[in-house]
């Protein structure tokens, strides 16, 4: 099949590899139809996330139709369409019970790669590095998805594949982000550091429950202009960002900020000479910037991505200011469904992030379109059958 696969830093390649194959009882196949580039891929071509191995497969967000189902696979049939979400987990363990599906305790097998860094290992993601167990993405024609039954999102309706994709992740992703912010409907200020994608859906979820009032920080006008027309009151990133929070707010702070920029923040030369050097493994510019200008007693919502340790945080501002801190990589099957039926009611349209539409065969060359933001791009699909 044809697939786009990682082969070093800022070196990716579509190229023909070995079609996938049932290898558990629990797995499917899903024939692609739709798959995209998502901000966390660029952590990984530009090599600052670990265990990348050359030949590895990349992607996690994803859809298509049900082709193969292994023989303990009750729920899904061969011919369903459905979204995958990006992690994986098993249904069965303490968290998954929980609803807690991207802490699942059983679905990375290098869970011990994992735990050296952090302790203890988050559950198995698509195309996202050995550390989270090494599993094929899905910018392929084709992907084995294990826990088939647990993960697979089934579509019942005719609605394109463009206004459902992004379950797979940015959609919930920036939901969780807004509901970890506690909204009071008609009272809540929130402010969204980064208009990408996630960022996108972070503030558009932020309206739909409830909040008073956004502010989107960023420093590209097309994606001030796209959080402008969801309702958001733009404002350019920089160093005078807690000024125009004040008077956006009354001197208050933000009742709630979400980082959805994550480890490669820019607007910071000292972050970006250690890293350089080694000396830190994330760029934290935007959360610190976010520390800073919550309110006194506000909420800290994180699903910008960060790897590893980070250098000059002001904890003492949050400590001393009582803010509360939310994060985490998203409970995907917690919120797919409910998701859904947002989408079928016409609450949110899903594809009007959507840029840039391009052959999966020309994926390569849409990854550095898409980290230099070159011709206006915010989110990119790509067709596996093109």
């Amino acid at each position: 099949m044809k697939a786009l696969v990682w082969m070093g830093k800022k070196k990716v390649e579509v190229q023909r590899v070995e079609d996938p194959k049932i290898l558990r009882p629990r797995d499917c196949i899903v024939k692609i139809t739709s798959t995209a580039i998502c901000g966390s891929d660029i952590h990984l071509y530009d090599g600052v996330i670990p265990t990348m191995e050359s030949g590895d497969i990349l992607g996690h967000e994803f859809m298509g139709e049900v082709v193969e189902i292994g023989s303990a696979v009750k729920k899904i049939r061969v011919g369903d369409r459905v979204v995958v979400p990006f992690t994986i987990s098993c249904g069965q363990c303490t968290h998954c019970h929980r609803q807690q599906f991207s802490l699942c305790d059983n679905t990375n097998p290098n869970w011990h790669v994992a735990e050296t860094l952090m302790g203890y290992s988050p559950a198995g993601i698509f195309g996202y590095s050995h550390m989270t167990g090494g599993y094929a993405g899905g910018q392929a024609e084709y992907a084995r998805v294990p826990h088939a039954d647990v993960g697979l999102l089934k579509i019942e309706n005719d609605l394109p594949d463009e206004k459902l994709l992004f379950l797979s992740d940015i959609f919930p992703t920036g939901y969780m982000a807004a509901e970890n912010c506690d909204i009071v409907p008609g009272q809540s200020v929130v402010a969204v550091w980064g208009c990408g994608p996630v960022g996108q859906f972070a503030i558009r979820s932020a309206f739909l429950l409830g909040a008073a009032k956004v502010i989107a920080i960023d420093a590209v006008p097309e994606r001030r202009a796209l959080a402008e027309a969801a309702g958001a009151i733009a404002i350019e990133s920089g160093d005078d960002v807690m000024e125009d929070l004040k008077a956006l707010t009354g001197g208050r702070g933000p009742d709630a900020s979400i980082d959805a920029v994550g480890m490669e923040a820019h607007g910071s030369v000292y972050d970006e000479v250690k890293q350089t050097l080694k000396l830190e493994t994330d760029r934290p510019y935007a959360l610190r910037q976010a520390m800073r200008c919550t309110r006194k007693a506000g909420t800290l919502s994180v699903p910008g991505v960060y790897g590893g340790f980070l250098d000059k945080i002001p904890f003492g501002a949050a400590m001393n200011k009582g803010l509360t801190f939310k994060m985490g990589q998203t409970h995907m099957q917690k919120y797919m469904p409910q998701l859904l039926k947002v989408v079928e009611d016409g609450k949110i349209d899903l594809s009007e992030i959507i840029t840039h539409r391009i052959p999966l065969s020309q994926a390569d060359e849409a990854y550095p379109m898409f980290v230099e933001k070159r011709d206006n791009c915010i989110k990119v699909v790509l067709n596996p059958a093109a």
